[in-house]
């Protein structure tokens, strides 16, 4: 379960870190939009995302 969580944590951040490397102007313009968006719609994009990340992590761990 930890090594899981431990790998997960870890893409994450690889991901992100290829983000601020990559493209970090392509950020800030990414901050402009979503700054334009309503909170209310920010947080059903985040619900969206926290239930996409939890299936497919147990699709992941029930595969592995």
């Amino acid at each position: 379960m930890w090594q899981a969580i431990l790998m997960g944590l870890g893409m994450v951040l690889v991901i992100e870190g290829l983000v601020f490397a990559l493209a970090p102007s392509r950020l800030e313009d990414l901050l402009r939009v979503l700054r334009d968006i309503p909170p209310e719609t920010r947080r059903i994009i985040g619900l969206c995302a926290l239930v996409a990340g939890a299936v497919l992590t147990s699709w992941a761990i029930s595969l592995g």
